[in-house]
């Protein structure tokens, strides 16, 4: 009994042992954190508060709605000359004119039915017709064209009121805007796409003197969209689609171009008003920089438009502009590129007024006012060309003739033809003035002449 009564009383302190032990090492503790104060490091930098509608910006029924029914379909027909494969017609060797039949889209832009659309749209119409979006279709009238910015203005030939699209200043676009690109690909009647705003003043071509100014897009375009509407949020018009970059098979693959509206507007405006486009210029010569060009040069910025000659009897020579000046803006416009420029400036008309920030070897900012002038120049084959004045004339020993103003063709470039330089011949045909280069399509040229500064006479052949 004492042995039992011993094993019973070693088992009761056992437990307890083993009851304490877990509650001391296993038991969870109660921890009171006082929280201090995080410390405030003050800065110069502020995040902006943006507040933004969510619905505004992922819902775009109401810029649909406001433009859908004023971008048209347009029906070109012209003559194309083919020779028939009938048995007839190869025993008589006897070629036929078919229809050629080109299809597009364009923007109504007033109630009176004057529309835009691209130039490559109607180019070589017979006839024009215009078919709405509720499906009425209409005879169309071509009032005038600027091959330059791809832009021609339409009349619809009607009496009642049309729906029509509101111009946007396409200056106050910004890259990543939400656009809509509204048109007609692939004969598919009222199509729209969404996209943003990947770049602006974007230039295809850097040698082509045009100098086209783009709005880049990843907004869906394909073939039929040409002449067709880009809008914002809002259903305004911020631009006309006008070309894609492209696999070879003529279909989107990312990215899209539109003429601006401030571009488009003014061609419009100036072909209503006065039967062609008023071109206004700086009269300046040059090179938009980047790092290679300002190596070249040897100045340390690598933004801007740089100076290489100013023209008599222009603008800029008369405010005070010169040779090697770095021009970094104008008006309210930075100058990042040479398209920036033009761009802008291709907004404007001969008697405006521009304020033209610049830079001068000094390292000083300038700003001036320069008046636009008329253009005097007749682009051509990559060139800026300008008929000879009589004291030009006279040093080159010659009655009349057509020089050099600036050149970016590059095939021309590379073989050192460029400002000053006198044309004397394309394909042997003499050249006196810039009218007698009107003569000569210029996927014809296959021999040019020119006179240098010293009276040297030289050839260049072309394939």
């Amino acid at each position: 009994m004492p042995s039992l009564l011993r094993h019973f009383f070693l088992s009761i302190c056992a437990a307890g042992l083993v009851i304490g032990v877990y509650h001391f090492a296993f038991s969870t503790k109660k921890i009171i954190v006082t929280q201090q104060e995080t410390p405030f490091v003050q800065t110069t930098y502020e995040t902006p508060l943006v507040v933004r509608d969510s619905a505004e910006n992922t819902d775009f029924t109401v810029a649909v709605d406001r433009t859908i029914d004023a971008v048209v379909h347009i029906t070109n027909t012209g003559k194309s000359s083919s020779q028939s494969y009938s048995l007839w017609d190869l025993f008589y060797g006897s070629p036929k004119n078919y229809p050629r039949i080109g299809m597009g889209s364009g923007v109504i832009v007033s109630p009176d039915g004057y529309l835009i659309t691209n130039n490559h749209v109607i180019e070589d119409a017979d006839q024009i017709e215009v078919t709405t979006n509720d499906n009425r279709v209409f005879s169309a009238d071509l009032i005038g064209t600027d091959p330059s910015s791809d832009i021609a203005v339409l009349k619809i030939i009607g009496d009642v009121p049309f729906p029509y699209v509101r111009f946007a200043d396409s200056d106050q676009t910004r890259i990543g805007e939400w656009v809509l690109a509204v048109g007609n690909p692939f004969n598919l009647n009222s199509t729209v796409t969404a996209g943003i705003i990947s770049a602006k003043a974007r230039d295809l071509n850097p040698y082509d003197v045009t100098n086209q100014s783009f709005i880049q897009t990843d907004a869906a375009v394909n073939s039929g969209n040409s002449g067709g509407a880009l809008v914002n949020t809002n259903g305004d018009l911020i631009g006309i689609n006008t070309a894609i970059t492209s696999n070879g098979m003529g279909t989107f693959i990312g990215y899209s171009f539109a003429v601006p509206s401030n571009i488009a507007r003014k061609v419009y405006e100036d072909i209503i008003e006065y039967g062609g486009v008023q071109k206004a210029l700086l009269g300046v010569s040059g090179n938009g920089l980047n790092d290679r060009i300002s190596k070249e040069y040897n100045i340390d910025t690598t933004e801007g438009f740089y100076i290489v000659s100013v023209e008599d009897g222009m603008g800029a020579k008369e405010a005070g502009l010169q040779a090697e000046d770095i021009i970094i803006g104008v008006d309210d416009t930075k100058v990042s590129s040479f398209a920036d420029m033009t761009g802008y400036l291709n907004s404007k008309r001969p008697g405006d007024k521009v304020k033209v920030t610049y830079l001068r070897d000094d390292g000083k900012t300038r700003t001036t006012i320069v008046t636009l002038k008329p253009n005097p120049f007749f682009d051509y084959f990559g060139m800026r060309l300008k008929d000879l004045t009589a004291d030009e004339a006279y040093r080159f020993g010659v009655k009349k003739g057509v020089k050099i103003a600036s050149n970016r063709n590059e095939r021309l470039r590379r073989r050192g033809i460029g400002e000053g330089i006198l044309i004397q011949s394309i394909n042997g045909t003499e050249i006196q003035s810039t009218d007698d280069l009107k003569k000569i399509e210029e996927n014809e040229i296959y021999e040019i002449e020119f006179m240098n500064k010293d009276q040297e006479r030289f050839r260049f052949f072309f394939d």
